[in-house]
């Protein structure tokens, strides 16, 4: 650990909202504040999960906090949330998730029947997921200081391969994967919070993905890397993957599935779709020979039956995302410099 970093020039600076919700000032935050202090082999590869040397084999290990506002929301609620986002983290680095935690920040006055209700969907998201929830804590904190509950949850898998599955491991020529249709979790939240009523009603995607990844992994798909599309959406996952590398991506506009409600909802409220969180949805980097075997994986899960390919890796070297429309015009994806819906994670 790196323990003589000295104290950053702009000490007067304070966190503002948006800080800590991905995007371009989460960036900062982590690369200005966080990781000098913290330096080590493995957070240094900017991965979901850490893959630890254990007893002769590997152990992933990830965390994470989950501050959802409402707390139930069409499609899901802040435990399923909490549980398959860190079985899915794990799942990032090929890991079979066995062993979660979790630590409840109550508000005074939350009503016991919320919290039974949050506590029994991670009972069954666990069961549904495999893993167990074997430790935790909860402290609670005075009336309007807590917005009613925060989870904080930190999870552990086993690594059963001696692959790399990490940003440094993508490759020229690689294929990009995509999972399924993009935006339904954030617009949910964001119309469940709102109250805004579409005709088609938006669900959360909100599901756990170690299924799909196992399978591929077990048929000897050359997995590169994965990672799964939360806070900042599609747009936000493949630049900072790109970054991490140092590679370019190009990504087909027609090729990335969108459905009509999210679309709509987008257009409605000024949205880009590319920049909006999901829970169960990821992308995978294949080496272009097993590109038909891979999908052909991915189509027989249920979570990723709309699987298809939406780009390629043409370089190392220069890291940039660039989204080619139908008519050839070119589009650079960045970073945005604060999140278009807070909160909804």
């Amino acid at each position: 650990m790196n323990i003589d970093c000295p104290l950053p020039v702009d000490t007067e600076e304070t966190i503002r909202l948006g800080h800590g919700s991905g995007g371009e000032l989460s960036q900062k935050l982590f690369r200005d504040y966080i990781h000098p202090y913290i330096k080590n082999p493995w957070l240094d590869r900017l991965h979901d999960s850490a893959c630890l040397p254990f007893a002769g084999g590997r152990l992933a290990f990830t965390t994470d906090s989950f501050v959802v506002s409402p707390l139930f929301f069409p499609g899901g609620n802040i435990g399923e949330l909490a549980v398959y986002g860190t079985v899915n983290d794990l799942a990032m680095s090929g890991a079979r998730p066995m062993y979660l935690s979790c630590s409840l920040v109550l508000e005074e006055g939350l009503p016991l029947k919320t919290l039974a209700r949050v506590m029994a969907s991670m009972g069954r998201a666990a069961a549904q997921s495999g893993v167990q929830l074997v430790t935790g804590d909860t402290k609670v904190v005075e009336r309007g200081k807590g917005d009613g509950l925060y989870i904080n949850t930190a999870g552990v898998g086993v690594l059963e391969h001696e692959r790399a599955i990490e940003p440094g491991a993508i490759c020229a020529g690689d294929r990009i994967l995509l999972s399924g249709d993009i935006g339904r979790h954030g617009m949910a939240v964001m119309a469940s919070r709102e109250g805004l009523a579409f005709d088609t009603p938006l669900q959360s995607d909100c599901a756990p993905l170690h299924g799909p990844v196992h399978d591929l992994l077990e048929a000897g798909i050359r997995v590169h890397c994965l990672r799964d599309l939360t806070r900042g959406g599609l747009a936000t996952a493949l630049v900072e993957l790109a970054r991490a590398r140092g590679a370019s991506f190009v990504l087909q506009e027609s090729a990335v599935p969108i459905c009509a409600s999210v679309e709509g909802a987008c257009e409605l409220l000024g949205l880009d779709p590319f920049y909006v969180a999901n829970e169960g949805r990821f992308v995978v980097f294949v080496a272009p020979e097993d590109e038909p075997a891979a999908l052909d994986i991915l189509h027989r899960h249920t979570v990723s039956a709309a699987s298809r390919t939406i780009g390629q890796v043409t370089a190392v070297g220069r890291p940039d995302v660039v989204l080619t429309n139908v008519l050839g015009c070119e589009r650079l994806l960045d970073l945005l410099p604060g999140e278009q819906l807070p909160r909804i994670c």
